[in-house]
């Protein structure tokens, strides 16, 4: 026999694709030709899989070698397609018998003494296969756990070369994938730390409950990072088609924890204010890896002294803040990662950033004004939430305000709030009053009353709030009454809600 296949899977962005490694041996010159648009990494591993062969003990056919992936207008990229190709090459030389692995996804990167090594992405791959019909894979024993965690497929692990061959062959068991981890429990900063700050606080819960984008503007050492460090904390814990999206984002990004278990937290970025475009977007030659703002997905976005990131790529933000997408288009192809996050700005109010605040300020207002400009009005205008963070008074910092609650106390508010939403907004397929559609909330039977918004359509006629501004506001009253228990805003949840918006005393 001079021909065999094997079946693979092959990633775009976060979608898998079942690929079929076809090895055709033919007489000629010994030399190995791999097709199908493969990229470098998998242009070289025809060298790996060589030395992996020959070190694992089989015989290396001396003839023209001919690979090629399927389907063929599909890039191809990374070294997972290795083991595939192993197996399809010594079953093509007449060396194994393949119906053992008839039907069977190999995945797995060799190295040259013929260990298989963890490969990033085997969760939406796996993910694919199922997805294609098919219910048995073998992986590396490193991404054991992480597949194993999708169900309705047999997941079989290796840790080297000849394992598998003995498999093949003789029919020697594979590895098992190791049991379940245990769910940890929820461990990390509590609001109860944050000394006062009252609003900073109502602005928090608020956010978290509707899922809104969150500014904090104030004197440094005032609480703005405790506050966005903390917003995770009342967050609901993910459901299982949210944990594995998150959870095939970091598998791509190679960030898995080693257990391989579900993220069921929502994931916390928080990039250094040099974070490049495609650092915070994603990007990368060849295949663009995903950047904060994926890995944010279902979670928290922060950017710490938001005034320091550089325009470019503040500006970056804008169309995925609003599409919940990001679409990144390289020569070989595009890819879309999600990005649906909850974004935290937090900046100082002035170049020198006194403790104090405007009191102990020097800076001229062109200074200040030039600073927070770098904060685009189109960037601010799809932040729901924006306030004021005031510095911490004596009283409030030595505890002897007893306002401080829990995390797990708001966090009890924050799922019945979201439970309402829920609820209320099931019919029209959305799940937090962030996601609703303006001309939505402005026809029957959503429309607030004309006395509830009379103040909100002055300020729209007036030029001083933008339509995307009104709708804004109006989402955040549906969620400050779901907050409050009522099943529709009125007038003061709509001055509240604009309090928040514009940092105007409600």
């Amino acid at each position: 026999m001079s021909y065999a296949k094997v079946l693979g899977v092959g990633l775009v962005g976060v979608t898998g694709h079942l690929v079929e490694v076809e090895a055709d041996l033919s007489p000629g010159l010994p030399a190995v030709v791999i097709s199908g648009l493969p990229d470098t990494a998998l242009h070289e591993a025809r060298d790996r899989v060589r030395a992996a062969v020959v070190n694992s003990g089989q015989r290396w056919p001396n003839r023209r070698i001919t690979l090629n992936l399927l389907p063929a207008t599909l890039p191809k990229y990374g070294s997972a397609f290795d083991l595939a190709i192993a197996v399809a090459l010594l079953g093509a030389a007449g060396e194994l018998p393949l119906l053992p692995v008839e039907g069977v996804v190999v995945l797995g990167e060799l190295g040259l003494d013929g260990t298989v090594r963890p490969v990033r992405g085997v969760l939406p791959m796996v993910t694919a296969a199922v997805r294609a019909g098919l219910d048995r894979v073998v992986v590396p024993v490193g991404n054991a756990a992480e597949a194993a965690v999708i169900p309705g497929v047999r997941v079989r692990a290796v840790d080297t070369l000849h394992r598998l061959v003995a498999f093949i062959r003789d029919g020697t068991p594979l590895l098992e994938p190791p049991p379940p981890a245990p769910a940890e429990a929820a461990a990390g900063p509590d609001l109860a730390d944050v000394a006062g700050q009252g609003l900073g606080r109502r602005a928090v819960e608020v956010a978290a409950a509707g899922g809104h984008h969150l500014s904090l503007l104030g004197p440094p050492g005032a609480g703005k990072t405790m506050l966005a460090e903390r917003l995770p904390s009342i967050l609901p814990e993910l459901d299982d088609a949210a944990a594995l999206e998150v959870t095939a984002l970091h598998s791509i990004a190679g960030i898995l924890p080693p257990d391989g278990r579900l993220l069921r937290r929502p994931p916390f970025q928080a990039p250094h204010h040099s974070a490049t475009v495609a650092s915070l977007v994603g990007g990368g030659s060849g295949l663009a890896r995903p950047g904060a703002l994926s890995l944010a997905h279902r979670g928290v976005l922060f950017l710490d002294e938001a005034a320091e990131f550089s325009k470019a790529a503040l500006e970056a933000l804008r169309q995925p803040l609003e599409s919940g997408q990001v679409h990144l288009t390289r020569a070989r192809g595009g890819t879309r990662y999600p990005a649906r996050v909850q974004l935290v700005l937090a900046a100082n109010p002035c170049p020198c950033a006194r403790p104090g605040g405007d009191t102990l300020c020097e800076c001229s207002p062109l200074a200040r004004r030039r600073y927070l400009g770098r904060l685009s009005g189109p960037l601010l205008d799809r932040i729901d939430v924006q306030v004021r963070v005031l510095p911490v008074r004596a009283a409030e910092l030595m505890g002897t305000d007893p306002d401080g609650e829990p995390s797990a106390a708001v966090a009890a508010r924050v799922v019945a709030a979201r439970g309402a939403a829920a609820e209320r907004w099931a019919a029209v397929g959305h799940r937090l009053n962030a996601e609703v559609p303006g001309p939505l909330l402005r026809r029957p039977p959503w429309r607030l009353a004309a006395q509830a918004t009379a103040d909100l359509r002055g300020r729209l006629d007036r030029g001083s709030l933008s339509a995307r501004g009104f709708d804004r506001i109006i989402r955040l009253a549906w969620t400050i009454a779901d907050l409050d228990g009522r099943t529709r805003p009125d007038q003061e949840d709509v001055r509240e809600a604009i309090g928040l918006r514009t940092g105007e005393e409600a």
